[in-house]
């Protein structure tokens, strides 16, 4: 594998107290159940909410989970991460749910945001040479001047896309990333030969491996094959705001927080008849086994306590650095990225 861009964390990254983010937001350590919530009705922003990405979310949503933690919650689709990402900022939403890098971004622009609680601890992303386009493929160096579908530009499969090239030691300008979306139209864009290999989530990379559409070529179903790509433990989607509004309602944020820890923990033991029960019917693409045999591919990628792990920060920018030119001169404040208090708090409920 090509080397990652160096990365040489600075003073400020991360002296600024990553696991103490919460003291230096301002949010008082104990937070008793009866404490007062700010913020009972919201709206939380998400692109994408039928993918396992935000199956977490869906789950806290569909068991009533939110409801029990005294929120009226209404999430609202905006299709893409990007496209969450701005209804945030413009005000249309208190929280989203969405990527993980987008804090490292909007620090590296003097907007802070801050992820509270996490949904998945790998990316879920795949990627797929198209053995219609080409069907003797036999290495990464076959992918060169070769067309890759992407979600979107700028997107967590686009990073992916230049590091699984990187691999063969091609450049991002040696092939060329196509936006394709996710869904009907990714799968499309493979099926007419619009693109030559696929970097997408499930369901659909188990559906186009199934039909022999497809071989994988790189896989962050998994943590071992996440740590292999992107160098370390790599934090996925998770639920982030910004941090006025962690400071001004941590209760809300509280009740937030134990709503989706008890979603992942459910997560953790739910049988394939839960799931198939809970989910909504539309998700399972009137394909039960498919999305059942999807699941199980993935299902070491949810997070298992909301838990965004220490060292991740570091991962991200150190896997993104090349990639987004700014966050390789950015001095990024960890404590100001995250907060595990939040869902420490939650996880020690759910145990007890």
């Amino acid at each position: 594998m090509a080397s990652l861009p160096s990365f040489r964390p600075s003073r400020r990254l991360f002296t600024a107290g990553a696991a103490l983010a919460g003291v230096g937001l301002g949010v008082p350590l104990l937070l008793r159940a009866q404490d007062r919530i700010e913020r009972p009705a919201l709206r939380i922003c998400v692109g994408e909410k039928a993918s396992f990405y935000h199956l977490p979310l869906s789950i806290a949503e569909r068991l009533g989970y939110f409801a029990a933690a005294g929120l009226q919650v209404q999430i609202d689709d905006y299709g893409s991460g990007a496209a969450a990402l701005q209804a945030l900022l413009s005000g249309r939403a208190d929280v989203c749910a969405g990527a993980f890098k987008h804090t490292l971004s909007l620090q590296s622009r003097h907007q802070y945001c801050t992820a509270f609680v996490l949904e998945g601890r790998a990316p879920q992303v795949v990627t797929g040479v198209s053995l219609r386009s080409l069907p003797d493929y036999k290495q990464l160096e076959d992918l060169r001047n070769r067309r890759i579908g992407v979600s979107a530009l700028g997107a967590t499969t686009h990073l992916a896309a230049t590091l699984v090239v990187a691999r063969a030691n091609l450049r991002p300008s040696d092939v060329s990333f196509v936006p394709v979306g996710l869904g009907a139209s990714a799968a499309q864009a493979v099926r007419s030969g619009q693109v030559d290999a696929i970097v997408t989530l499930d369901p659909l990379i188990t559906q186009l491996e199934q039909k022999g559409e497809v071989c994988v070529v790189s896989d962050t179903r998994t943590l071992k094959d996440t740590k292999s790509l992107f160098g370390g433990p790599m934090p996925a989607g998770c639920l982030y705001a910004p941090e006025a509004f962690l400071r001004q309602a941590p209760h809300t944020t509280q009740a937030l927080a134990d709503a989706m820890v008890r979603a992942l923990k459910w997560l953790q033991t739910a049988s394939p008849g839960d799931i198939l029960k809970t989910v909504p019917p539309p998700y399972l693409q009137n394909d039960r086994a498919l999305y059942l045999a999807a699941f199980q591919k993935l299902r070491e990628a949810i997070s298992p306590d909301g838990l965004i792990p220490e060292e991740g920060a570091a991962t991200v920018l150190r896997a993104a650095a090349g990639f987004e030119p700014e966050l390789a001169q950015a001095h990024l404040e960890t404590g100001r990225l995250f907060t595990n208090e939040f869902a420490r708090r939650a996880k020690q409920r759910y145990e007890a």
